[in-house]
């Protein structure tokens, strides 16, 4: 088992349609985006999910649930939780839930300001997906070493 601080984490920003993936390692407490992922009548494509942990081989994976600006659950929140609750069957990895409540607003930003300084030609389809995986991982990353911290 790898220790805290050192681990490979997946991030998955969970959507009816479409789930965006980042990854990151502990040690450079950086993200960076993955994959898109189908998701057909909220049933993930759970052979893609398979490969991608085959492949990377995570230590842990986190979620974004997602709520309203005002505390209340958002009508995706419980079928967020349930993803997190299967990953976690499935592969028997730790799963952190992170709230995302400005996760895909803070990726739009990003790809916003990446068009604009040039380094980002076009947006694609799941862009923002991808994005938000990341942002909800780097949160993760954050509140991790906020903890280590303290």
């Amino acid at each position: 088992m790898t220790a805290p601080g050192e681990r490979i984490i997946l991030g998955f920003d969970y959507g009816r349609r479409k789930i965006g993936v980042a990854i990151a390692q502990e040690l450079t407490g950086n993200a960076r985006e993955l994959a898109i992922l189908p998701c057909t009548g909220e049933r993930p494509d759970w052979d893609a999910i398979s490969r991608l942990i085959a492949e990377w081989r995570p230590d842990a994976l986190v979620i974004g649930v997602p709520y309203h600006m005002d505390g209340r659950e958002h009508e995706i929140t419980a079928a967020a939780r349930r993803f997190g609750r299967q990953l976690h069957g499935r592969f028997g990895l730790p799963v952190f839930e992170v709230d995302e409540r400005l996760s895909s607003r803070e990726a739009r930003g990003h790809i916003a300001e990446a068009r604009a300084a040039g380094t980002r030609a076009r947006t694609r389809k799941g862009d923002v997906d991808r994005a938000a995986a990341r942002v909800i991982l780097q949160d993760w990353l954050r509140q991790q070493e906020n903890h280590r911290g303290h």
